[in-house]
């Protein structure tokens, strides 16, 4: 499966969902933003880094025109999931693009000296209506691992859109997670997340959601027969300050 997927364009995962990321080779990992293309709106997901943004624009522009997106949602401020959005603010050129993310993690995204009009997800219930009807859920998982970071939940495809949390390292260049899942995600989150106190009740909450699949910003996707075994590890595992103080 892996050896006919051409990671050089845009890979639609899901009818109207595109993988338009990259293997990192010198970091090992793959870097996952994602589009959401419905009917004559389109939505990016977490674009990207500086150095990220000609191939993930090139990606965009073999799917649709850039003028399309409507809305850029940043799950938190790190420079590898939003550092780019002030370019590709220029390049969609739209007075009307919204920047959607949590009010603590827009106070930080404003320094980036972006000029589209902020969208903070706790005040608009947790959620998004496309023009179709379609609804964006965000679910708030504070300090996982910054103090707004949210994950996006598709009511349409089940899907969540989980950021850094599921994220993995492998030297397999596999697209989904593979024989050696769900070992693959410790070390990330070990060196990431807070700790196991604050990882568990999101795991909870997930558990608890119809999630048919999980796309993170980092690593391997995980498809419908890994979605639980991937929160039942989590849930149990220890990172941050928990190994510190063992």
């Amino acid at each position: 499966m892996t050896n006919e997927i051409n990671f050089n364009d845009a890979i639609e995962i899901l009818p109207g969902v595109y993988w338009i990321g990259f293997f990192d080779d010198e970091s090992k990992l793959n870097s996952n933003p994602y589009l959401i293309v419905e009917e004559d709106e389109a939505i990016l997901i977490d674009p990207g880094s500086i150095p990220d943004f000609p191939v993930v624009m090139r990606k965009i522009i073999d799917v649709i025109s850039p003028d399309k997106i409507s809305t850029i949602i940043a799950a938190h401020q790190d420079p590898d999931v939003c550092g780019n959005l002030p370019v590709m603010e220029d390049v969609i050129h739209r007075d009307d693009l919204k920047i959607v993310a949590h009010s603590t993690t827009l106070r930080l995204i404003y320094h980036l000296g972006i000029k589209s009009k902020l969208y903070a997800v706790d005040e608009h219930d947790y959620q998004l209506t496309l023009r179709s009807g379609r609804i964006l859920k965000f679910i708030f998982t504070p300090y996982l691992h910054s103090p707004g970071a949210i994950a996006t939940y598709d009511t349409q495809t089940k899907s969540l859109f989980s950021s850094d949390i599921f994220g993995s390292l492998s030297k397999s260049r596999d697209l989904f997670a593979g024989s050696d899942f769900p070992g693959t995600m410790e070390k990330w989150h070990q060196s990431i997340m807070p700790s196991n106190a604050l990882l568990q009740p999101a795991m909870n909450r997930f558990r608890a959601m119809e999630i048919e699949r999980i796309l993170p910003q980092h690593g391997s996707l995980i498809d419908t027969p890994q979605v639980a075994t991937a929160i039942d590890h989590l849930a149990q595992l220890p990172c941050g300050i928990d190994l510190m103080q063992e």
